[in-house]
């Protein structure tokens, strides 16, 4: 464990009704404390979530658009407006890690091609360019992803099949038993979100606070389709015909 808190600089804002400050849970947002090595962010679309995490990144100094701190690459828009009024609160502090975004790794692979000189070493021995999008993840996560580090992954599932999900668990098992790694994932998996001990903060009903798994909507929705199919099916489909 490394990052302990996350500080919202509310006295350096003048102003929450521009985007992304007016998002309501990062409007009403003080402090988040981190207690643990592996903390999922959950919410619907827009609810901030991912945001956060991007302005986390790029306090620690990682490449917005996916990458640590030594991979210096430019995609249009990839930094954060709310990074200026974030404090990250350390102990000890680190400087090794990774941001992911699944939306733009295809940029992060096409960097790897034009600077590594390793032969892809650190992702498995093949450019990211001729796996698949999810085995392209994989080998980051098996190759590059060591201890001593924080880990930053938005959707991290885009690519990856339910089995691999449960491969990514593992991985997060490995990294973490010793408290030796940390992570922090946004994710709309209740396969991710089922990992052991984490702690999950929600973003929804403009605020951000703890919910345990089996309350979270990935949890309650997915359960009850699994259960309930045809029911399920048959009442979204009647809304339609009425």
């Amino acid at each position: 464990m490394f990052l302990k808190k996350v500080t919202l600089l509310r006295d350096s804002i003048s102003s929450f009704r521009e985007y992304p400050l007016s998002i309501p849970s990062i409007h009403s947002m003080d402090q988040i404390e981190l207690k643990k090595s592996v903390t999922f962010f959950v919410g619907e679309n827009g609810s901030g979530k991912s945001t956060l995490l991007e302005g986390i990144a790029e306090v620690c100094g990682f490449n917005t658009a996916s990458g640590g701190k030594d991979h210096t690459y430019d995609v249009h828009a990839s930094t954060s407006d709310l990074a200026e009024h974030l404090r990250l609160s350390w102990l000890p502090k680190v400087s090794n890690g990774f941001f992911l975004r699944a939306e733009s790794f295809y940029h992060f692979a096409t960097y790897l091609e034009e600077v590594d000189t390793t032969g892809f070493r650190k992702y498995g021995g093949e450019s990211l360019h001729r796996q698949s999008h999810g085995e392209a993840f994989l080998s980051l996560f098996l190759h590059s992803f060591k201890e001593q580090s924080i880990f930053l992954l938005d959707e991290p599932e885009a690519a990856l099949s339910p089995s691999r999900q449960l491969t990514l668990l593992r991985i997060l098992h490995d990294l973490t038993k010793d408290r030796q790694a940390q992570f922090i994932i946004v994710t709309h998996s209740p396969i991710l979100l089922g990992f052991p001990d984490a702690d999950i903060i929600s973003f929804d009903e403009g605020q951000i606070t703890s919910i345990d798994y089996e309350n979270t909507d990935h949890y309650q929705i997915t359960k009850y389709f699994l259960n309930h199919r045809e029911k399920f099916l048959n009442d979204i489909f009647k809304e339609d015909d009425e």
